[in-house]
């Protein structure tokens, strides 16, 4: 990550052909994942997809984002678990995703938690960096439970 200024910023990220349609992508200091086209478009079985990183980064964004509401509302959670759903349909220009859903589970302690991680689930949807800046519309189905 470059820091331009407080309010820009910038994420580097390069992919290395190794063979067919597979690569390498790293992250300067991060662990490198080999990447490749899923198998509906000739990508061979078990490499993560750039399909895959685009689900999976919403998924993430929503949790990361969710941590900082129960900060700032005090919240404490026992679990949290989100299984993102994209759906890749054939359109016009080809492929794009049309619709993202995120399913999200939190457990809480007691019921004096439950109204209040609602509410960070309710602003994680809203202020999710990842999921407003993608073409397709995101829904959520939240669900909170004493567990």
């Amino acid at each position: 990550m470059i820091a331009m200024s407080e309010e820009t910023h910038e994420y580097l990220v390069k992919v290395d052909w190794t063979h067919d349609r597979v690569g390498n992508l790293t992250v300067e200091g991060k662990p490198k994942i080999q990447i490749s086209a899923p198998p509906e478009f000739d990508g061979p079985e078990g490499i993560i997809s750039p399909e895959d990183l685009f689900v999976a980064a919403a998924t993430s964004c929503l949790m990361t984002t969710f941590v900082t509401f129960t900060k700032k509302l005090r919240v404490e959670f026992k679990s949290f678990a989100c299984e993102g759903h994209g759906t890749l349909e054939r359109v016009e220009k080809g492929f794009q995703f049309t619709k993202l859903l995120l399913k999200t589970k939190v457990t809480v302690e007691s019921d004096e938690f439950i109204s209040k991680a609602e509410r960070a689930l309710e602003l994680a949807g809203k202020y999710c960096l990842v999921s407003n800046s993608m073409k397709c519309p995101t829904k959520h189905e939240n669900e909170v439970v004493v567990g």
